[in-house]
Order: C-alpha cells, then structure tokens, then sequence
C-alpha cells in the first residue's frame, strides 16, 4: 500500500470515527452503515447495543455480481435491497451512517433508494 492510499484510507477512518461519535444504532432505530470501495458497495443495518447484524446487501452476492458492481445504478440495486430485507425484520426506521465518505455518487445513491423502497432517515 502507497503512502498516499495509506493517509487517504487513515483518513477516510479519522471521519468515519468522528461520525460514529454521533451515531449510534440501537433496537428502535439502528444504523444503515455504508462502505464504498472501488469494486463494490456494502450496507449492513447495525443494532450497535446488541451488537447484531439485521439486514445487509452487497454487489458482492451472486444475483447482484452480475453487471458493473461499482457504480451509482449498482448501488441503488444494495439500496433497495438492504431496505427490503430491513422491512422484513421488522425495522421502519433507521440512522444513516456515511461511513466517512462524502455524501455523493455512490453513497447518495444507496441512501435515496433505501429511503424510495421504504425506510426512513
């Protein structure tokens, strides 16, 4: 790992602790946590007080792989997907965590299809 990637993903990490000090998932509403990398997108329904996973999509599973996995339309795909699966446990509402990335592309588009297929934030 280069110099640069090393300080960029450090960085990445000082915001997305900054963010968490703030976040916080619990039973009733847990957090929608993002991570974005270069190929794929992740998104896990955290209850942070139990310490349990609820729901979570990635490009990474097999009916999702198909296509270009790193991009906008892809990340909508996770969006829709983690919100179906979050209604299907029972969860309506949920605390959007960015994971410190920019709120924009990839991430916009993961937050704006989840809230379109049902989840509130």
């Amino acid at each position: 790992m280069s110099d640069k990637s090393k300080q960029k993903r450090d960085s990445r990490i000082r915001r997305h602790s900054r963010v968490r000090r703030h976040v916080t998932g619990t039973a009733e509403r847990p957090r929608l946590a993002v991570f974005r990398s270069n190929r794929h997108v992740v998104a896990q329904v955290i209850d942070d007080r139990a310490g349990v996973t609820l729901a979570s999509a990635s490009t990474l599973e097999a009916d999702l792989r198909s296509g270009a996995t790193g991009n906008a339309e892809a990340a909508a795909k996770v969006g829709t997907l983690v919100a179906e699966r979050a209604k299907a446990a029972g969860v309506e509402q949920v605390v959007f965590d960015r994971g410190g990335f920019r709120y924009h592309g990839r991430v916009a588009a993961l937050a704006d299809a989840a809230r379109d297929a049902g989840l509130e934030f």
